[in-house]
């Protein structure tokens, strides 16, 4: 007969196999600031949106690159053609795309089953329209946890918040936006890593044109998240697909 102690060890070994959710995982690394000195990484939460191909020109011909951390079904559904045109368009001129999660739900209020689903569900989307697959992700609000932590690290992806906020999702002025600024970029920071949102105007059209004519007279480089960490942007590429019936939030 077994001893109870053999037998409490096969039961256990039986129940991680039978759940391997119940493994411990490793937890996504959490980052906030950029390491490449001299670089600024200007972010866009809330995509995409109609003025991301005003924010692109600007960057452009600022000689800058942007990173757009896109929803599935938030704003609008990332299936529209127009969408879809836009966020070619981002990647075609070399933006980098990474992940806000399907539908900007608190994600430190989800099970891990969900969370699987709001990752999986933008992940899809970007694999089919550009043919990428994220290697990072900010969590709406900049809210996360031990769990989300763990399934943003099985899914390869790390965690991006800020260093840096306009305050513009909080309808803060666009003069509040630029003193806040003024004063961010006077400590000489060796680099700033932003949080916009591509779905209000007054970043796209007042306060990003000043700041960035301001970067530049500072001498910072305007960089994706990927290029101010030394990373890639993408875990891999792929060729995209074409739109089907299934495409539909």
């Amino acid at each position: 007969m077994l001893s109870s102690l053999l037998v409490s060890v096969l039961a256990l070994a039986f129940t991680v196999v039978a759940h391997p959710q119940l493994r411990a995982a490793p937890l996504a690394q959490v980052i906030t600031a950029c390491t490449k000195p001299n670089t600024v990484a200007l972010t866009f939460d809330d995509g995409p949106f109609v003025y991301a191909y005003d924010i692109s020109k600007a960057l452009l011909a600022a000689g800058g690159k942007g990173t757009w951390f896109l929803n599935g079904d938030n704003w609008d559904c990332i299936y529209t053609d127009d969408n879809i045109k836009r966020m070619k368009h981002l990647k075609d001129k070399g933006h980098q795309l990474a992940s806000h999660t399907w539908t900007h739900h608190n994600l430190s209020t989800l099970t891990r089953d969900q969370l699987h689903d709001e990752f999986w569900r933008v992940e899809q989307a970007l694999q089919r329209i550009v043919g990428v697959q994220p290697a990072h992700m900010r969590p709406p609000f900049g809210a996360y946890n031990d769990v989300v932590r763990g399934v943003a690290s099985e899914r390869g992806q790390k965690i991006v918040n800020w260093d840096f906020y306009t305050g513009d999702a909080d309808e803060a002025p666009v003069s509040e936006q630029k003193r806040v600024f003024d004063e961010a970029i006077g400590k000489k920071p060796s680099s700033i890593l932003t949080l916009m949102h591509e779905t209000y105007l007054g970043t796209a059209h007042e306060f990003l044109p000043y700041a960035m004519q301001k970067l530049k007279a500072a001498g910072y480089q305007m960089v994706t998240v990927a290029e101010c960490l030394g990373e890639e942007p993408y875990q891999w590429t792929t060729t995209p697909g074409t739109k089907d019936s299934s495409w539909k939030c």
